[in-house]
């Protein structure tokens, strides 16, 4: 395998913290790497290092010769009114026939394909992102945190896309499910040092604890051996016939070193409120719709939820979750039909509004000593503060200068610090770490009250769920099954779409009057016809090439003669575009793809 990318001896520091401490890694063709850390660990810099748009202090980054990067940002790309199929021609300098295709393997078609891309959802903007990706041909695919906001059968969909991608992959991202099912290597971020472990994230995990009990037992065992030199020493140093050998204890003692275990980073700790448990129906929805005026997102709906339950609120984006949880905690008044709480609830909200709305002139000490239930102290206000890594100093810190992550947390601590025995959760593991969702999953299960929550995290969701709400088609419904049933029927409706697809296709391609003759090709003619389709895009691609630099100096030239040279130039390359372009496609019909 060739190398694609190097870091050598690289060293980054901000301020007092070094990011990157004379770390290295190398990439190779086909490597499909997950990269871990901390939030603060750096890897979004390390990004950047490796595509060159930060310089190291120390250190080089080499590109290998043969290296074509694609990089998935996490910015808007789009410009204002453009559709999906102007953004994919104006992002690659392809010809709107190539950018239909590869928008086709993301299933990006009519209205996705020719309507305003700033009015898809996340998901479908993602798979925009994605397709123009693959237009510039890469060999290398950066993501960065892909997963965030897709919903489930988009995050499923971009698996089976992973899966199968041909080229390498360097994806950062939390959730370790997603991981597992993409990346068969795993690189860790860690006290500036990067780790690559050749093995799956579950793998990985599972290897650092198991180094670090077996390197606490051989230091166990090497302070014994010490403590048991030391004494023969002091025994016998003094004496003359024993003088000698205490010398040659002392050598050895002198010898044995512990093995350097790192100290353990920060851990959360999250503990959930103390509540009385409940028994009996917590919530009910009677012929409930919700929704805005002028808009149901859905109605007919008929729920019961009972206290101690934990229900994850599941479907695809835009189908209404959100709605539903703030139209459950009078947020968002009812279309029509009623919402009831049981006797006693006593409700507590985590939601992006809310934590967008966080008073901005207060300190985290501040706010949490306004949100804390009474007979709660200053010290038990600091020790939650403490458990979400608020420390020191950082109490004290205006939520005005907060990044997104550290509102969530604090957010958070005030839920911990009330009396709520219902907690209506939407997202909570957004802008949190893979070590603080799991702190918090922990809390949930050992907490007595009720929970109603939404997340695209599969790992929280399966700790967490004791049921599962399916919000889908203007429908609202208990799911028969746990949640690893609801993943199963998932997987099952989308692989069943694919292999429909691919029938659908192959009936196609051996139908007399759809002109295809796929089915009597032989591998080598297909492998034949393949590689001169392979031909033309790349004639076609330098064609266009050519054709925009005459269009240029068409531009710049003042010269009339000149100008009618050029003229003449673009008009003879459209004509062999065209002349191309329909070849390539007589040998798509040839091998069934028309």
């Amino acid at each position: 395998m060739s190398v694609l990318l190097q870091l050598i001896d690289g060293v980054k520091s901000y301020g007092d913290q070094r990011l990157l401490d004379n770390t290295s890694v190398t990439i190779h063709e086909g490597m499909k790497v997950g990269l871990i850390g901390r939030n603060g660990a750096g890897k979004s810099t390390l990004l950047r290092v490796l595509l060159k748009e930060e310089e190291l202090d120390s250190g080089e980054v080499v590109h290998g010769p043969r290296l074509r990067i694609g990089y998935l940002r996490q910015h808007d790309p789009f410009e204002p009114d453009e559709s999906a199929l102007d953004f994919l021609m104006r992002d690659s300098g392809q010809p709107d026939w190539k950018c239909g295709e590869v928008a086709g393997r993301f299933e990006l078609k009519g209205d996705f394909l020719h309507g305003p891309v700033r009015s898809l959802s996340g998901g479908w903007q993602t798979r925009v992102k994605l397709a123009a990706l693959l237009l510039h041909d890469p060999n290398l695919l950066l993501l960065d945190e892909p997963t965030n906001f897709l919903d489930l059968r988009t995050q499923i969909l971009l698996e089976h896309f992973l899966k199968t991608f041909p080229a390498s992959c360097l994806i950062v991202s939390h959730d370790r499910a997603f991981l597992t099912a993409t990346c068969s290597q795993t690189l860790d971020l860690s006290r500036g040092r990067l780790t690559l472990y050749p093995g799956k994230i579950g793998d990985y995990l599972a290897h650092v604890e198991e180094q670090r009990q077996r390197d606490e037992r051989t230091n166990a065992a090497i302070v014994a051996r010490q403590k048991q030199l030391q004494r023969f020493i002091e025994r016998n140093r003094a004496k003359a016939t024993t003088a000698s050998q205490a010398r040659s204890k002392q050598k050895q003692l002198n010898r044995l070193q512990t093995v350097q275990i790192d100290s353990e980073l920060p851990v959360v700790h999250i503990r959930a409120p103390e509540v009385e448990p409940r028994q009996g129906p917590a919530l009910r929805c009677m012929d409930l719709s919700i929704g805005y005026p002028g808009h149901t997102v859905a109605s007919g709906i008929d729920l019961e939820v009972d206290h101690q339950q934990r229900a994850a609120i599941v479907g695809d984006n835009g189908q209404g979750k959100t709605t539903l949880l703030r139209t459950l905690v009078d947020s968002l008044k009812p279309v029509a039909g009623r919402v009831k709480w049981g006797y006693g609830c006593s409700i507590g909200v985590y939601a992006q509004h809310v934590y967008t709305t966080l008073p901005e002139d207060q300190t985290i000490l501040e706010y949490l000593e306004y949100r804390s239930r009474p007979g709660i102290t200053t010290q038990d206000c600091l020790n939650v503060a403490g458990s979400l890594l608020f420390r020191g100093a950082h109490v004290k810190k205006q939520i005005r200068v907060l990044s997104g992550g550290e509102r969530a947390r604090v957010c958070l601590a005030g839920l911990l610090l009330g009396e709520f025995n219902v907690l209506i959760l939407d997202e909570p593991g957004n802008h949190l770490d893979v070590e603080t969702v799991d702190a918090l999953a922990d809390a949930l299960t050992a907490y007595r009250g009720t929970v109603l929550f939404t997340s695209h995290d599969r790992h929280f969701v399966r700790r967490v769920a004791t049921s599962v709400i399916e919000v889908r088609d203007h429908r609202v419904r208990h799911y028969g099954g746990d949640y690893d049933a609801y993943l199963y029927a998932v997987n099952r409706e989308i692989d069943d779409g694919e292999r429909q697809r691919e029938q659908a296709r192959a009936a196609s391609r051996t139908d007399p009057e759809s002109g295809g003759s796929r089915s009597k090709l032989s591998g080598r003619e297909e492998h034949s016809l393949r590689r001169q389709v392979r031909s033309l895009e790349k004639k076609i691609a330098r064609l266009d090439d050519e054709k925009k630099r005459l269009s240029a100096e068409l531009l710049e030239t003042s010269d009339a003669d000149a100008a009618l040279e050029l003229h003449n130039q673009i008009e003879a390359l459209q004509q062999q575009v065209a002349d191309l372009e329909n070849s390539w496609y007589e040998l798509q019909v040839e091998l069934g793809e028309f």
